[in-house]
């Protein structure tokens, strides 16, 4: 599965619970999750990397789904996985 099919399906889950997107120039990594007025907000770096923002994207699906109890592709789920555990590697 290429990396902005991955992308695609995380930023569809995030939408799927009641995560907003916002698409914004922040330098090449700036991609993440905030909460602003009590709302959740993903900012897609349209500077970053697509796996880089699909990593991001990854933590911020941990966050907030349990990724155990939801239907995910498969390669999504692995994708997600293989993310936090490499951050939990560090």
């Amino acid at each position: 599965m290429e990396n902005q099919a991955i992308l695609d399906d995380l930023l569809a889950i995030l939408e799927q619970n009641s995560v907003c997107l916002r698409q914004e120039v922040l330098g090449g990594a700036g991609s993440g999750l905030c909460k602003i007025k009590d709302k959740r907000v993903f900012f897609v770096d349209t500077e970053s990397q697509t796996i880089e923002t699909a990593r991001n994207c990854a933590f911020a699906v941990n966050e907030l789904v349990d990724i155990e109890s939801v239907y995910i592709r498969p390669e999504v789920r692995r994708f997600v996985r293989d993310c936090i555990g490499a951050e939990k590697d560090d």
